[in-house]
């Protein structure tokens, strides 16, 4: 990055001389050399006692260096010396050409050549490569999602209520005000206890460069200034002009770095154990296996058998890490699939039964009134 050419930037190498001031300067400095510089030849130089230079043609980048290795770069706009012992470099800025003014009792003693600097913009780490989705969604009492894993990166925010989130057999419980980030081909699910609604947001993303890392797997809490960037980012979608994917993109990038910013000045949590690790490992193939296999007849030994584990165990592990039985879980999703099935409009409520190993019609919409309040008849009519 070329650096702003002032007093205060300079210190350390030389000084700077006011522009109001140049002209008195200049008079009393010896005879002038004037340097034609070429980006093919750009010689380092030591300064033997104070050295003057400015620009008298074309754009020059000033590098200055201590020690001879490590260089900061300027734009050479301003009359400066450099004082004994300095070393430096004169090449053209994006031209091949450029002419400078040196003004020395002693000259300068070369002590090597320098390659100029191409690349002298200011670096971006974190890129957003591709925003996918941006939703808000609002829920319904008891909402189930039965999960997925999918290759880009997946943002959750809380807006109202609360949402639990499982990823890797952990169970998050995400409060209003907080957020989760989900890595690529991470499985994830989310639900809502019975007698809450949630809403909130959902951004896929993928990145062209930076690193999340630290984000992941944690609950976190981001602060106000960066939950208005969320706000902001719903405000441009509401609006969408032909600059709003532009300003999201960018804003979603601002928020990320302050959580990354954020996470760097809180205490990371402490690694889970071997055997917390192998739990949570457990759980969530079982319900992998539960969402793979939903539309077939399930049972907690039947689980607990295809991830070789016994029933009791699966039991005692859904109820510490999920406050949950296994076979209430399965209840859950397989009354959640019979209202997508409902949705889908393809099939009456006797082949929803049965394709989803209910033993009667009247069995199922039983269970489907005692956990979402209304019938499955009359839910179908809300929704077409």
């Amino acid at each position: 990055m070329i650096c702003n050419l002032n007093s205060l930037s300079f210190k350390g190498f030389g000084s700077v001389t006011p522009e109001r001031t140049a002209d008195t300067v200049l008079a009393k400095l010896p005879k002038p050399q004037e340097l034609n510089i070429r980006r093919t030849d750009a010689p380092i130089y030591r300064a033997e006692t104070e050295t003057w230079l400015q620009s008298r043609g074309g754009m020059v980048t000033l590098s200055v260096s201590k020690d001879g290795d490590n260089f900061q770069h300027y734009y050479l706009d301003k009359l400066v010396c450099v004082q004994p012992g300095i070393f430096y470099c004169l090449s053209p800025f994006q031209q091949d050409n450029a002419a400078v003014q040196l003004f020395t009792d002693v000259l300068p003693n070369q002590t090597g050549e320098y390659r100029p600097v191409d690349d002298l913009h200011l670096p971006q780490n974190l890129r957003i490569n591709s925003l996918y989705t941006f939703f808000y969604h609002e829920k319904e009492l008891g909402f189930v999602f039965p999960g997925e894993s999918h290759a880009v990166l997946e943002l959750t925010y809380v807006d109202q209520g609360t949402l639990h989130s499982v990823a890797d057999g952990a169970d998050l419980l995400l409060q209003q005000g907080d957020m989760v980030i989900y890595a690529p081909n991470q499985w994830h699910m989310q639900y809502a206890d019975m007698d809450v609604a949630p809403r909130y947001v959902t951004v896929s993303f993928d990145l062209g460069g930076g690193d999340l890392t630290p984000l992941y797997g944690r609950k976190l809490h981001p602060d106000q200034p960066a939950i208005s960037l969320l706000q902001a980012m719903l405000k441009e979608q509401a609006f969408m002009d032909s600059y709003s994917p532009d300003m999201i993109i960018s804003l979603l990038t601002q928020l990320l770095l302050r959580l990354l910013r954020q996470s760097d000045s809180t205490p990371q949590k402490l690694k889970a154990s071997n055997s917390l690790h192998a739990e949570n490992e457990i759980i969530r193939k079982a319900q992998q296996y539960i969402s793979a296999h939903i539309r077939e007849k399930l049972s907690v030994p039947l689980v607990a058998r295809m991830i070789d584990i016994s029933p009791s165990y699966m039991t005692a592990l859904f109820h510490k890490h999920l406050q949950i039985s296994p076979g209430e879980y399965i209840r859950r999703i397989k009354l959640q699939e019979s209202k997508q099935m409902i949705r889908e409009n393809a099939l009456n409520f006797t082949e929803i039964a049965a394709a989803l190993q209910y033993s009667t019609v009247h069995h199922f919409s039983r269970q489907f009134k005692d956990k979402f309040g209304i019938t499955p008849s009359e839910y179908a009519k809300s929704v077409r």
